[in-house]
């Protein structure tokens, strides 16, 4: 028996494009693969879509291609992303086949005529006459349901302990399906301590509603599960635990192939193969500093741009942030589909001198302010010093002409020839210009 696993397809007007070409790319692969079963486990939508959007009409129409080819089971997928009542419409499709909507915790049977058949409660007694496989369904768990039942500190831990009661709930109906020769099948959606997202990030906490152990309890042939964009997967007495990841690359930086998993199942034997998508291609170029034009260039040459979705980032302090070419890196990347320019700002940071405050004079605060910084204060007051002896005009005279043309047009002699009143005897030019100089340093 064979059987298609899909996940995370994330339709959406946002990401219509992608989700439409690798979807319809797996459905592609599955019809000529020869599948008995597909299973979308979860996160068909990213959010809730009008019924006449172009992305809810791109969704129905590969769903109900499938279901002209063999029998579809969907999964209730994250609220956020598949609002409750949302994935049921797909029931209405019709097709050659049914498409089974799993929205509650339930056993289905997947019949030999391609028919599905649901348990009344939470499992079969027995598995129905003419089974050819058996689906345990684990669909997303409304943890604001069990917050107001037993508190929001305990919602996640109790979630926690009654999935992993479920779970060893289905184990002795999936032992006599398989002594009979029925391959057994979980599908849920949700997180696994201790699996990567699709960025590398490891998941641990208590927060999570799986644990392997949880899962591998249940001793079906296989756990399809969804949620995390990455796929990965567990083993255990020759059964497995496997993400497809999401069909399509949604965001940058996502590492590891895109794509959806084929399933094999026969009497004493399971396997899987990730068959890729022709996701898009992303790139992230990084610095630490200011972007290097050069080695821009370089990347772009060599990496291939074109129809890729490119993203540069770079970390600058506030004062450089304008010293940035944002035009010229996005001319180096003119055949990508997408640029994207992140500039990260360092900002100043600005600590007030305890103690100036309570200086009165303009002398006492530089000397505070010298103090607190660790500078020598007596070049500052010299400074002060010729600036508070010295006009309004004759300060705009050292910035507009310079030091030197200063302190010559101080003052001339009085037509008597005497001495300079401003500086009182001959050297008084001279000590001018240095009392200048030094001013003029400080502008």
């Amino acid at each position: 028996m064979r059987v298609l696993q899909v996940s995370d397809l994330h339709y959406s007007g946002k990401h219509l494009a992608e989700a439409d070409r690798c979807f319809s790319f797996a459905v592609d692969q599955a019809i000529a693969a020869g599948v008995d079963a597909a299973v979308i486990a979860g996160d068909a939508t990213d959010h809730a879509l009008e019924l006449h959007s172009p992305a809810a009409a791109a969704l129905a129409r590969n769903v109900r291609r499938l279901a002209d080819h063999c029998p579809v089971l969907m999964l209730q997928g994250t609220f956020s992303h598949e609002p409750p009542g949302g994935v049921a419409l797909f029931r209405l499709l019709g097709g050659r086949y049914g498409v089974h909507v799993a929205e509650r915790i339930e056993q289905v049977a997947l019949l030999g005529d391609g028919s599905w058949c649901a348990s009344e409660g939470w499992h079969f007694q027995a598995p129905p006459a003419g089974t050819k496989a058996l689906f345990s369904c684990v669909p997303t768990v409304n943890k604001a349901v069990v917050a107001a039942t037993v508190g929001a500190t305990r919602a996640a831990e109790a979630v926690g302990e009654q999935l992993s009661a479920v779970l060893r709930g289905f184990a002795p109906g999936n032992r006599s399906a398989r002594a009979a020769g029925i391959p057994t099948i979980g599908i849920s959606h949700g997180t696994v301590v201790g699996c990567v997202t699709e960025h590398g990030v490891p998941m641990a906490g208590l927060d999570h509603e799986f644990t392997t152990g949880a899962l591998f309890a249940a001793e079906a042939n296989a756990f399809m599960i969804g949620h995390i964009h990455k796929h990965q997967f567990w083993e255990e007495n020759a059964r497995f635990i496997a993400y497809a990841g999401s069909i399509g690359r949604l965001h940058h930086g996502e590492e590891g192939d895109k794509g959806f998993l084929l399933w094999q199942f026969s009497a004493d034997r399971v396997k899987f193969t990730l068959v890729p998508t022709p996701a898009k291609r992303t790139i992230t170029i990084e610095f630490d500093g200011m972007p290097d034009i050069e080695e821009l260039r370089e990347c772009a040459n060599k990496a291939g741009i074109e129809g890729a979705f490119v993203r540069v980032r770079w970390t600058v302090p506030e004062e450089n942030r304008r010293d940035v070419d944002r035009e010229s890196i996005a001319k180096l990347f003119d055949g990508a589909a997408e640029v994207k320019l992140e500039g990260r700002v360092i900002p100043v940071a600005r600590a007030r001198a305890a103690g100036i405050a309570q200086e009165a004079s303009i002398t006492g605060k530089v000397e505070a302010w010298a103090r607190a910084t660790g500078t020598d204060a007596a070049p500052l007051l010299a400074c002060l010093e010729t600036l508070q002896s010295t006009s309004a005009e004759e300060v705009a005279s050292v910035i507009l002409f310079g030091a030197d043309r200063a302190a010559r047009a101080v003052g001339p002699a009085d037509e008597d020839g005497g001495e300079d009143t401003k500086h009182g005897d001959g050297d008084g030019a001279a000590q001018g210009e240095e009392a200048w100089g030094e001013t003029a340093e400080l502008f």
